[in-house]
């Protein structure tokens, strides 16, 4: 979970935007953000470590293929979500159906069903993250083989309350599957590499941690509704731009505030 930024960093970012308080009075960000957490026990894929504390989401946006598509799960109710590409891979064009576990565990493979349905009760009452290969069977009757990997879900306290992740569909030949589950790894490593940069410069600049650092950057991605990679890719492309050390800081806490005006719009 990661901490509110220092009332010292973000009352000054939010003076830059207009937005402080003279007073002091007020926390600007009002609310926690839930961190990533570290995916662990991802098998049967290659290289599967680069995705490490990457947004899944996030991750996802930029590739585009209807060979991958997210799901959540929450633990109390046993809630699970599909997108539309998860949905279709499954056999249900039109979307809409109501997923359930038992749904789930039928869609698998025969042959693949007790070990998946193992695993799914291992989550449950566990709450690890996990990825696995199998087979699932659609609605026509048609078998596709996926990848599924997962990471834990946190509410706005930092509890987890559910896992969420994606399915990649690799019923492909060797080589376009290699190239699909490769593309994927990258984007996520990529993502994440372009991050822990900005958060290196931040932690330099404002002498905080690094959850400290990303909690910023999530936090005016948020409150900006731009994407966190186009956000953060701005804010170090201009971090780079300025003057040597020593930073102005107040010029940081300007350029954090408003780098979201001189974000490209998402393509």
């Amino acid at each position: 979970m990661l901490d509110l930024p220092d009332r010292d960093v973000t009352s000054r970012c939010a003076a830059a935007d207009g937005g402080g308080d003279d007073g002091g009075g007020g926390d600007q960000t009002g609310r926690k953000v839930p961190g990533e957490s570290a995916s662990d026990d991802l098998s049967h894929s290659p290289d599967v470590s680069a995705m490490d504390r990457a947004p899944m989401d996030e991750a996802l946006v930029d590739i585009a293929s209807d060979r991958i598509g997210w799901f959540r799960f929450y633990f109390i109710d046993e809630r699970w979500e599909w997108s539309a590409e998860v949905q279709r891979m499954h056999g249900y064009e039109n979307g809409g159906v109501e997923v359930t576990t038992e749904l789930v565990i039928a869609h698998k493979h025969p042959e693949d069903r007790p070990r998946v349905a193992a695993m799914i009760d291992d989550m449950r009452r566990t709450h690890r993250a996990f990825g696995t290969r199998h087979r699932i069977v659609d609605t026509h009757g048609a078998v596709h083989d996926v990848v599924v990997i997962g990471d834990h879900l946190h509410d706005d306290n930092g509890r987890i309350i559910g896992t969420h992740g994606f399915y990649v569909d690799i019923t492909l030949s060797r080589p376009e599957r290699d190239e699909l589950v490769s593309a994927a790894l990258a984007e996520i490593a990529v993502h994440r590499a372009v991050i822990d940069q900005v958060k290196g410069m931040l932690m330099l600049i404002y002498r905080i941690d690094a959850d400290k650092a990303f909690e910023i950057l999530r936090w005016r991605s948020q409150e900006t509704n731009v994407r966190l990679r186009r956000f953060v890719e701005q804010v170090g492309t201009e971090l780079r731009a300025l003057e040597p050390a020593p930073f102005d800081v107040g010029a940081v806490d300007r350029l954090v505030m408003t780098a979201h005006l001189r974000t490209n719009p998402d393509e």
